[in-house]
């Protein structure tokens, strides 16, 4: 396995092997308040800077919680068909249930080969933000199993709390007060993606997930036993096999922080191949400030670096938008995650 990135720090020594492949950040000082976030932030940013990716131990997600999702997503994707089509998406609502090979990519290509779930940044009807933005809302919860909303809700505020951890380490590379970085992501549309990819030959052509980069601030996955996530190196045309450690999670940046790092952070190309002959499941977490923040460098950009400011609600829904393939983007301007290989 070759290496994306070396280690820019001692290794504990049974992840040494793993570290071949992508770097490890342990916070667990960090979230424990035991430790100053220096140290581990420059971590953080040396792998934003490098590659985008990272292993994160130390998060403090407990292992019979993750495994109870794992659970829980298994047991909805394999109820019959016509009971996961009564919680079916629908271009007015994004939330719900996504059938098999039912979006497409933005350039054309074959339909992704996974059936998902979709949920949002929950908030009740009545909020004001429901009226000021049509992205937020409740979100559909299916009847069964009965535990699933407990579950992914509990996992969902551990991830919050990880992903808080490593933005408020950001903000100094970037220039700003953790605080006034953080303010950014109350009422954020941060969103979840319930997964399940069937078995698929390589050798049958197209993907679980097309290759892309996201669009969002960063991106937490639990351990997958699994496998099938490949990502690109920058300045490499040939695709690593993300393999993590089980206790780690798979953390990466999406574009609006590559934006607001002027270009110093990589978001990275990725894609989902499973090939493993197992069903696999997932359960992606993306990271998303509030509707009404304009993403824009914080720092100088570095020379050749030149993208527009993001308005975080519009692109947003764009995304979501063009994900039916009958849809084309209302501005080519801005960079929707799909790539062409």
């Amino acid at each position: 396995m070759r290496s994306c990135h070396p280690a820019p720090y001692p290794l504990p020594g049974h992840f040494t092997k793993f570290m071949q492949e992508l770097p490890l950040v342990d916070v667990s000082d960090v979230l424990s308040g035991r430790q100053d976030a220096s140290a581990t932030a420059a971590s953080v940013v040396s792998a934003c800077e490098s590659i985008g990716f990272m292993y994160v131990v130390g998060h403090g997600i407990p292992e019979r919680l993750i495994s109870q999702v794992y659970e829980d997503v298994k047991q909805f994707f394999s109820l019959p068909l016509e009971q996961k089509q009564r919680w079916q998406i629908t271009r007015s609502n994004y939330r719900g249930y996504i059938p098999r090979q039912f979006f497409s990519p933005g350039n054309g290509g074959a339909a992704d080969d996974y059936e998902g779930y979709k949920l949002h940044f929950q908030v009740q009807p009545s909020d004001p933000i429901c009226h000021a933005f049509d992205l937020y809302g409740p979100n559909r919860w299916p009847d069964s199993p009965a535990r699933l909303q407990q579950s992914v809700g509990e996992y969902w505020q551990a991830c919050d709390r990880v992903a808080h951890c490593l933005l408020a380490m950001l903000a100094a590379a970037l220039d700003i007060q953790p605080e006034t970085f953080l303010a950014m992501f109350q009422q954020p549309l941060t969103n979840m993606t319930l997964l399940h990819y069937p078995p698929r030959a390589s050798s049958n052509g197209g993907f679980g997930i097309h290759p892309h980069k996201d669009t969002d601030a960063l991106t937490i996955l639990a351990p997958n036993p699994v496998g099938g996530l490949m990502v690109r190196c920058r300045g490499r045309s040939d695709w690593l096999r993300v393999d993590a450690p089980p206790e780690a999670l798979v953390v990466n940046i999406g574009d609006m922080l590559e934006l607001w790092s002027g270009g110093r952070f990589v978001s990275t190309p990725h894609k989902v191949e499973n090939d493993s002959g197992a069903e696999r499941y997932s359960f992606p977490y993306f990271s998303v400030p509030r509707y009404d923040t304009v993403v824009k460098p914080l720092l100088r950009p570095l020379p050749g670096f030149a993208r527009q400011p993001v308005p975080v609600g519009e692109v947003s829904r764009e995304v979501w938008r063009t994900n039916w393939p009958d849809t084309q983007p209302q501005n080519n301007a801005y960079d929707l995650g799909t790539l062409e290989n």
